[in-house]
């Protein structure tokens, strides 16, 4: 039986079929912090009903920039949905932030949109609203449970894949088609 890395910091966990729950139903999260007291990450595959241009301007931030404003806001899982987490490949000083892997970031504060706006952030950002979270030992029980398959987080698959793409591109990176497990087609 294979083990665990230590930490599934920037891994993404791409729920299996088999997983129902209507939060978490084919979803990719990208773990950002991982230790003894538990699990945070955010989904990186689902829409949102919102657009940044919306966030922006509920915050109150002004950008003529209407690619930046037309970017869909993803549903970053159900935990604190009232507020902005930012991954991003920028390594600058931002408020608030957290190196969740190689090239890959986590920040929480205003500073990274007002720079975006302005046309001085990051190369790559994805905004989403909430995050999921996991108690102690729970992801790892879930995992147990065949709920979520891990794979190693790639700036590719978080930056350049299509939404639609992404649960099934990141099971493919460790050769696994999730359009042919069992419970995906309901045949065996």
């Amino acid at each position: 039986m294979s083990r665990l890395p230590t930490t599934l910091a920037h891994h993404l966990l791409v729920a299996l079929p088999s997983l129902t729950d209507p939060t978490f139903a084919r979803t990719v999260a990208l773990i950002c912090q991982h230790d003894e007291n538990g699990a945070m990450g955010v989904l990186v595959n689902q829409p949102s009903e919102y657009t940044l241009g919306d966030v922006l301007a509920q915050m109150e931030i002004q950008t003529d920039d209407r690619v930046l404003r037309d970017q869909v806001v993803l549903n970053g899982g159900p935990v604190h949905p009232e507020r902005g987490f930012v991954i991003h490949d920028d390594a600058s000083g931002w408020d608030s932030s957290l190196q969740v892997g190689q090239g890959v970031y986590l920040t929480t504060s205003r500073d990274i949109l007002e720079a975006m706006a302005r046309g001085e952030g990051p190369r790559h950002a994805l905004v989403t609203l909430g995050c999921a979270g996991w108690a102690e030992g729970q992801l790892e029980a879930e995992i147990a449970d065949n709920s979520w398959l891990t794979v190693p987080a790639d700036a590719e698959l978080l930056f350049d894949t299509p939404l639609e793409q992404r649960w099934q591109g990141a099971a493919s990176r460790i050769g696994v088609d999730l359009f042919r497990l069992t419970d995906y087609s309901g045949n065996v």
